[in-house]
């Protein structure tokens, strides 16, 4: 595949503005280049625009090169800039797949890309034949959410596969809950598709969502370009020094990881019992999509009590359900205590 094809041509010809911390990354007692504040207080020089020491850390972690990650102002960062990389303004499209995450539309219809929605089967699985067939040369971006958010479920791999393989434009993966799931990620692929990019984030097994940190992997040539349109320090000082301090003490996500999906286990049973839940849908994240009777008196009931739960009933094939995150062991049981006096309720 021919990415800079697919690449808008005014990016292609365009020339990066040059930082002065991009023109020079090395070690000085001296810094007169970039009209800083001289005064030596942590935060008076510009951060690293290309983050390289937090690079080398996960490049080692996921079994990539440095030059293969991108690192943006959350993942809502990435999939903006991959939008605009890709995408012509009333020419281009993306496809979305509902139920979905809804910043890929939100995002897309910022820059004045159409979204063409094929919805996901009952299964919550992609329908690999309508997409293929309704997709367009202008169809630049088609994204997957897996595990998908609302329903909590992976995407089979074998459609993942089939999709990035035959579908004519970039293809997103958008992991932000894979950490939590019994499947593999499928970043390593990026060896070998050209047009796959694989986002992941530091805002949920990480535990880091205050400090708004995405993750993009993706070929050399693809994210190239991303540093080229991307706000010279896009990701500041105090946001690669917690996300640096956090990577070099994984045993600590883990652990946090582990005691997650414990509790997730122990809500689960828990949830399964009460007479209002008329079905739980499988999930591979740290969280729960549940079909109920009455979610809005559920959901009301819940603040009332001090506990705020999703609404998704208003969501395309997510009627009358209800999202769920797995909480602590404290939290959890609050919940089920809560829950407990509502199905008593006549």
């Amino acid at each position: 595949m021919n990415i800079q094809s697919l690449i808008r041509y005014n990016i292609r010809q365009l020339k990066p503005y040059s930082s002065a911390r991009g023109e020079y990354s090395g070690y000085s007692k001296i810094l007169l280049d970039a009209n800083e504040n001289p005064f030596d207080n942590g935060m008076n020089r510009y951060p690293d625009p290309l983050q390289i020491d937090l690079k080398n850390e996960l490049a080692i972690i996921n079994g990539v090169q440095p030059e293969n990650i991108f690192l943006g102002n959350g993942s809502d960062e990435i999939i903006d800039l991959l939008i605009r990389v890709f995408c012509e303004p009333n020419e281009d499209e993306v496809m979305v797949l509902p139920p979905t995450f809804g910043m890929y539309e939100v995002a897309a219809s910022l820059s004045n890309i159409k979204v063409k929605k094929i919805n996901l089967t009952p299964e919550f699985q992609p329908d690999v034949d309508q997409i293929l067939n309704e997709a367009t040369p202008q169809t630049k971006i088609l994204f997957l959410c897996s595990p998908n958010n609302p329903t909590g479920n992976c995407f089979q791999p074998r459609i993942i596969e089939n999709l990035i393989k035959n579908h004519i434009g970039i293809v997103v993966v958008d992991e932000a809950y894979i950490d939590f799931s019994e499947y593999d990620s499928v970043l390593n692929w990026i060896r070998k598709y050209p047009n796959l990019v694989v986002i992941q984030t530091f805002s949920k097994a990480w535990g880091l969502a205050g400090i708004r940190l995405g993750m993009g992997f993706a070929s050399k040539e693809i994210i190239e370009v991303l540093n080229k349109v991307k706000m010279p320090y896009n990701v500041n000082v105090l946001t690669q020094k917690m996300a640096l301090e956090a990577v070099q003490n994984l045993e600590e996500k883990k652990t946090q990881v582990n005691e997650i999906l414990i509790q997730k286990a122990i809500l689960k049973k828990g949830l399964v019992r009460f007479e209002f839940v008329e079905k739980m849908y499988p999930s591979d994240a740290n969280f729960f999509l549940l079909k109920v009777k009455n979610p809005q008196k559920l959901i009301h009931f819940l603040r009332g009590k001090g506990i705020i739960i999703r609404d998704r009933s208003k969501t395309i094939l997510c009627e009358n359900c209800v999202r769920i995150s797995v909480g602590t062991n404290l939290e959890n049981e609050q919940l089920l205590r809560a829950l407990k006096l509502y199905n008593s309720l006549k």
